[in-house]
């Protein structure tokens, strides 16, 4: 008897998250390429579009090396998207801090990226919100939250 890991119903939900992620990243590529911005310089400008953030706290999101971190933060302070500032809590510490463009890209950005918003729209608010915990419970996270 299979397991639970490997019963049909598991792959085959396994394969349809892989493919919505897939997309999802092609999507973003194709719309940070529009905007002159690679995939990961897109991201840090949409976590900085949401509030400042330490460089070390954007490199842990990005699960990556703050030095990588460091650099996408100076090509798009290079291009007057983001920009450094003491942090006012503790102003030893830098924070990164998207400007009025680089918020307006970002929004630009997230308006860009249509591919599961026409199948989701067509979701009910009751389906909608059970996708939602579903996925917060597989992530681990509360769903009430």
């Amino acid at each position: 008897m299979p397991t639970r890991s490997t019963d049909p119903l598991t792959l085959e939900v396994v394969e349809l998250i892989g493919t919505v992620v897939a997309r999802y990243h092609e999507e973003y590529e194709q719309a940070a390429a529009q905007h002159s911005l690679t995939g990961a310089q897109a991201r840090v400008l949409g976590l900085l579009a949401l509030e400042p953030t330490p460089m070390r706290r954007i490199a842990q999101s990005l699960r990556c090396e703050p030095s990588n971190v460091t650099g996408i933060v100076d090509r798009l302070e290079t291009r007057g998207l983001v920009e450094r500032r003491p942090d006012p809590a503790d102003r030893r510490v830098k924070i990164a801090a998207a400007t009025d463009e680089g918020r307006a890209t970002a929004r630009r950005l997230r308006d860009a990226l249509g591919f599961a918003r026409e199948p989701l729209a067509a979701l009910s608010d009751e389906e909608r919100t059970a996708l939602r915990d579903l996925l917060r419970r597989m992530l681990g996270e509360d769903a009430g939250a």
